[in-house]
Formats: structure tokens, C-alpha cells, sequence
């Protein structure tokens, strides 16, 4: 089956993930603010977590790749082994003289050792060859190159859009080198060999956490901390000249931690349902955008989210399956991803297993929920749906 997705329900058929290492045991009180994670988690239980839920897939049917893996594969050439340590190495924070030593450094390395530098980070102690004065004003444990403990959210810098990726362009400086990584591994690795690129992480920021495929030709982007306005018109103006979607909602959502991204309050569980977080349920609006003549875009008054997204969608209305009317309820389960389901088929879904209500809630609606531990998982706030990026789904389209 060829690589893409035009759903957020298709049947998943191969999903990329990235199995939780070396960076996480880098976080440390004093740096796990910078590094966007609430917590500190125990590692060797969020491997156990995150086997279990790769192992789920894998029973369901789905090919699961890793991005490790991959990256590994795409670093045996030359040309992008080249590209990623040039782009990884800011002279504007080491220096030129530290940059230069750095650079020796990451080419005399094994490609599975380069691997692990570009995901897990150098310390200042591990470059035994540095010197001059940048190098000897940091102290021992600064990084000469940040640990990536979010690439475990695969989601947020890719999403396949019909038969093209978007790689994104993350808004937090500590997530900006993910995309770089993903870019090369669909630039260079063999598997997605003469795939077309969407977007790419130079363009104006927009997060995958942000992209709802509702239906074929339907997207709804969120914009709030992570994604831009502006990167919502841009995405708009690719689409639309691919010919990948007559329609995108582009959501305003609030600028918080707990709704960093439209996918932390709401997913698709069916063709026409949401799993959705009750105080935005009904609040929650949208601008409906079209393509006009000549590449501009029609911006419609905003109207509510759920009404909006039921018009282009063709459908009398959205569904909707709430995370619990208890307020206190609904909101320990929100922070805990209750929202952030990942569908595997119409009416089939992975959820954390502590959000007891809600997945109560989705089986009432007749929502086949598969459970997964994920107490350390989420530490660094995201879900089944933000741990994985889906490369291949069916397509509804093929299907109507």
C-alpha cells in the first residue's frame, strides 16, 4: 500500500514511532523545564509502556517502524550525514571554534553512534576534544548538543497528508531539531524514496498535534502555542494547490500547557465522532477556509467548531463522546490525555488505561478501546495519538 492518509479513522496499516532512550535519562530537575517535560519519568518503565504499545499495534495488524531505526539506515550516506551534522552544529551558540571541534567529532563517529549523539546529546565532559573559551566557560554537564526526550512524540513533526508529508516546523527551541531528523529520514531513506514534501521546518510554524484529518478533503488545524496564524495559511495555501483538501478549519485553542494542541482537547474515534473535552465542546469555533481564484484563500465568519466541521463534512452532525460531566473529572482526565485517542479503524482506539471514565464513556458508544499503561509516558504530555505518526492508513476516499 502506498504511503499517506486522508483520514484520521482509516484502517492504520504502518505508524512511526520512536521508542523512549538515552534522552530521557538526561532530564534532570534542573533542566526538565527547558526541555518541555512536566515530570521526570522512571525509564526503564516508559520503555515497558511504550513496548506494550508498540506490541498492541503490532496485534492489530499495524507495521510499526522506529525512528531510530531509520535515522540509523538514513546516516549510512554520506549526503545526509553531511546535511544533519552541518544543520545540528549552531555556530551562533558554540562558537565557531567549538562548532569546528564538534563537527570533527560527529564525522569520525559509527553511524549508530551518531544516531544515538543526535537523539540522546553531548555533554561537555564527552567531548574530549574540546577546547577554547565557549567550551571551557560551560560547565560539565551543559550540553554541547540538547538530548531530544519529546521525539517521542512522533506526531509533531511529520503528517502525511494524501501521498505527501508534511514535515513541520516546531515552535520550541527544543524541538526544533526533531524535524531535521525526520526530514532526513524522508529525504534520504530508501523506503520513502520520491515521496513529495508538503511542508518543510524552515516554513512558519505548524505542529502535526495541531492537524485533523477529519475527512477526505476536510483538515482542521489548531493554532495557539504551537501553531501560528500564519503557519495555518500556509499550510492552507499547499494544500489547497496540491488538491489535497476543498476545505481547512483553522481552530483558535487556548495558549496553555493543557491545550498545547488541538489533538489534547480533541479525536476521532469514528467516521462522524470526536472524543472531546467538555468545556470546549460547544465553544470551541472555527474559520471555515476555501480556495479562491488566482491561489487566494476565502476566509468565512467563524462559527462553532462542531457545526462548522459537520458542513464540510458532509455529514447532519458531529458526534460527540465527552470526557465525563463531572468538572473535576473532565479535567484530571483531559490532563492525563483522556482526549488524545489513536484510532486504528472506524470505531477502534487506543487509550491510556487511567482515564477510567472516559474510556467508560467510549465504550458506552459502542468504541472498541485498547488500554495501555502510560503513568510514565506521560510525564512529558502527550497520548497514543501524539506517540505516533501515521505513514500509511487506509483511505476512506478509495473506499466511498
Amino acid at each position: 500500500m502506498m504511503n499517506g492518509a486522508d483520514s484520521e479513522v482509516g484502517r492504520l496499516v504502518t505508524v512511526l514511532l520512536h521508542r523512549p532512550g538515552a534522552e530521557l535519562k538526561r532530564l534532570t530537575p534542573r533542566n526538565s523545564d527547558k526541555l518541555l517535560f512536566d515530570g521526570i519519568p522512571w525509564v526503564g518503565r516508559a520503555q515497558e509502556e511504550h513496548d506494550a504499545f508498540a506490541q498492541a499495534l503490532r496485534d492489530h495488524g499495524v507495521e510499526v517502524l522506529y525512528l531510530t531505526e531509520l535515522l540509523q539506515d538514513t546516516l549510512e550516506y554520506d549526503e545526509g550525514r553531511q546535511e544533519i551534522i552541518g544543520a545540528v552544529l549552531q555556530e551562533r551558540q558554540l562558537g565557531d571554534r567549538l562548532a569546528e571541534l564538534a563537527r570533527r567529532h560527529l564525522s569520525e563517529l559509527h553511524p549508530e553512534d551518531l544516531t544515538q549523539t543526535l537523539i540522546a546529546g553531548l555533554a561537555r565532559e564527552e567531548l574530549k576534544t574540546g577546547r577554547g573559551l565557549v567550551y571551557e566557560l560551560m560547565d560539565r554537564h551543559d550540553f554541547v548538543i540538547d538530548p531530544l526526550p519529546n521525539l517521542l512524540f512522533t506526531r509533531d513533526s511529520s503528517v502525511w497528508i494524501g501521498d505527501r508529508v508534511a514535515v513541520t516546523s516546531l515552535a520550541m527551541p527544543a524541538r526544533t531539531r526533531e524535524s531535521l531528523l525526520t526530514r532526513l529520514i524522508y529525504t534520504y531513506h530508501p523506503r520513502f524514496s520520491g515521496t513529495d514534501h508538503l511542508y518543510e521546518p524552515w516554513l512558519e510554524h505548524v505542529e502535526g498535534g495541531d492537524v485533523l484529518l477529519m475527512a477526505p478533503g476536510v483538515i482542521a488545524v489548531g493554532t495557539g502555542e504551537r501553531t501560528t496564524p500564519a503557519g495555518v495559511e500556509r499550510l492552507c495555501r499547499r494544500v489547497f494547490a496540491a488538491g489535497l483538501a476543498h476545505t481547512v478549519l483553522a481552530v483558535p485553542i487556548a495558549q496553555q500547557r493543557a491545550t498545547m494542541h488541538l489533538d489534547t482537547i480533541c479525536t476521532m474515534v469514528d467516521l462522524d465522532t470526536v472524543v472531546m473535552y467538555p468545556p470546549v465542546a460547544y465553544s470551541l469555533q472555527a474559520y471555515t477556509v476555501t480556495s479562491a481564484e488566482g491561489g487566494e484563500l476565502r476566509v468565512f465568519e467563524p462559527r462553532p467548531f462542531l457545526e462548522a466541521a459537520a458542513a464540510a463534512m458532509g455529514v447532519e452532525r458531529v458526534k460527540v463522546i465527552d470526557t465525563g460531566l463531572d468538572p473535576v473529572t473532565a479535567e484530571r482526565e483531559q490532563w492525563d490525555d483522556g482526549n488524545n485517542t489513536l484510532a486504528l479503524a472506524p470505531r477502534v482506539t487506543v487509550a491510556y488505561e487511567r482515564n477510567v471514565e472516559t474510556n467508560a464513556r467510549l465504550e458506552a458508544a459502542g468504541i472498541k478501546v485498547i488500554r495501555i499503561a502510560g503513568s510514565e509516558l506521560g510525564s512529558g504530555r502527550g497520548g497514543p495519538r501524539c506517540m505516533s505518526c501515521p505513514v500509511s492508513r487506509e483511505r476512506l476516499a478509495a473506499l466511498a
